[in-house]
């Protein structure tokens, strides 16, 4: 599909209506942040995107925007749930509830920095990672693995993985409450029930980082932060387990798209209206799958609590848990009405500014903290929700690849990458040199260059910079 692009100002750039698409395209990004600059193709699915059935105002995308199944990794769009909206697993992405959880320690970096290689060390030996590793907490089967499916988060806090305060910081409090466990296979529940409690491959990892630097004092006081302060920040999703959920909800679409009378420019955007049969099996299916990304968040959040408790005598406690592959049922105005729409969200964060009635009590006054984790080897970020966010209340959710890995693999060798980043103070804990080497800071987008464009876009502010320490990576 021909895109015709339209710089509207230096942070926002309109795909024009063209064919099929039902609404525009809309790009929040600066001219050096676009796709096309790398050579990558998202802005043809931000088009694609634009023709699904029922969607409204726009089909967004992320200044982090890149190429990913149907959607692209960055896309929002919204579609009319009263109006033949449709939900699309390509949408949310084969890694439900991917999300970022970011902890505090009561310990500042020059503190910490004599006991970090031990520290490191023992979260290096102790977090499970990689493709099919097994997990901190084996479920007995598949009764148990229902009542994961269902209560998340709080589950695993009533089991004795973590505290009644952890759910208060965490997005949903740690449980969407439309699960429905049933709707998710066995070959599904299979592949999970070994895996929670563990990092994922790829771009997946827990970082220790410091506070570098803080833009917003008074935020940065009610999410707790400060300069110096250390934090670890978390980063993965659901697992086999939710990649399962979407590969057997794509292939129930794929069928039954044209039994609705959808025409789809392709195939990877398959769906079906969020009313039927099809399309409320989805939505129970990935919120059991999203309560699986809670509770394997909160389980690597123990494994950190009782490695900084051996290793540096401090306690750690939860800032925010968000997620960033999510589709969820929200009301917006559109044209000055009030309507209920299912937003998708695909590597986007939900950015909610202060006072909405989504957010839990003890944030609330301050707005949603929006966790982007930048590479290795640059810097992560800590922002807020702010008002005014005409993407559905829609942030970025990280740097973003300009580069394939296996680009990364021709251009850099896991063992120099380690030595590079190492003699710059960033211990590195790897689970393969091949898996380190395709998730090179270069490979990345310059995170600070995205934070930038976000904010110039108005679609959230800064808080604070967070700088890396040391890195297990999945």
């Amino acid at each position: 599909m021909d895109v015709v692009l339209t710089e509207e100002s230096p942070f926002r750039f309109r795909v024009e209506r063209r064919g099929a698409m039902r609404v525009p395209g809309i790009v929040y990004a600066t001219a050096d942040l676009l796709p096309q600059a790398s050579g990558d193709r998202a802005l043809e699915q931000v088009a694609a995107v634009a023709t699904l059935p029922g969607i409204v105002r726009a089909s967004c995308a992320m200044p982090d925007i890149h190429w990913g199944y149907g959607f692209p990794i960055g896309g929002v769009a919204a579609t009319d749930t009263e109006a033949g909206g449709v939900v699309s697993p390509g949408g949310v992405g084969f890694d439900i509830s991917c999300g970022v959880r970011l902890l505090a320690a009561d310990t500042d970096r020059d503190v910490l920095a004599p006991r970090l290689p031990r520290l490191m060390d023992v979260l290096g030996d102790t977090v499970p990672r990689g493709m099919g590793r097994g997990g901190l907490w084996r479920l007995s089967g598949r009764r148990e693995m229902d009542e994961l499916l269902a209560g998340g988060a709080r589950y695993a806090v009533e089991r004795g993985h973590g505290t009644p305060r952890d759910l208060e910081f965490c997005e949903d409090r740690g449980v969407l409450e439309d699960a429905d466990p049933s709707d998710v296979g066995e070959r599904a529940a299979e592949r999970g029930a070994r895996q929670v409690g563990s990092l994922g491959s790829g771009n997946h990892f827990l970082e220790v980082q410091a506070v570098e630097r803080v833009y917003d004092a008074p935020v940065a006081e009610a999410f707790g932060l400060r300069p110096g302060r250390v934090c670890v920040m978390i980063h993965t999703g659901s697992r086999g387990l939710g990649h399962q959920v979407c590969t057997d909800h794509v292939r129930v679409m794929d069928r039954v798209s044209a039994h609705y009378g959808i025409d789809l420019p392709d195939r990877q955007l398959a769906c079906a209206p969020v009313d039927s049969p099809e399309g409320r099996a989805y939505l129970r299916a990935m919120a059991a799958a999203a309560n699986y990304g809670r509770a394997n968040r909160q389980l690597l959040t123990e494994a950190v609590r009782r490695a900084f408790d051996t290793t540096a005598g401090a306690e750690v406690e939860l800032v925010y848990d968000i997620s960033h592959n999510m589709a969820k049922l929200e009301t917006h105005e559109v044209d000055g009405v009030p309507r209920r729409l299912c937003v998708h969200r695909k590597g986007a964060t939900r950015a909610l500014p202060a006072g909405h009635p989504d957010l839990p009590e003890e944030p609330a006054g301050a707005g949603q903290p929006v966790l982007v984790p930048g590479t290795m080897g640059t810097a992560s970020y800590v922002l807020v929700g702010k008002e005014g966010n005409d993407a559905f209340h829609s942030a970025c959710h990280g740097a973003g690849r300009v580069w394939s890995r296996h680009q990364a693999l021709r251009r850099v060798r896991g063992e120099q990458l380690r030595g590079d980043l190492e003699a710059t103070g960033i211990a590195i804990r790897p689970a393969t040199w091949r898996g380190l080497a395709e998730e090179t800071p270069q490979a990345y987008k310059d995170v600070d260059a995205v934070v930038d464009a976000t904010a110039g876009a108005g679609l959230a502010r800064p808080v604070a910079r967070l700088v890396p320490l040391g890195v297990v990576k999945g």
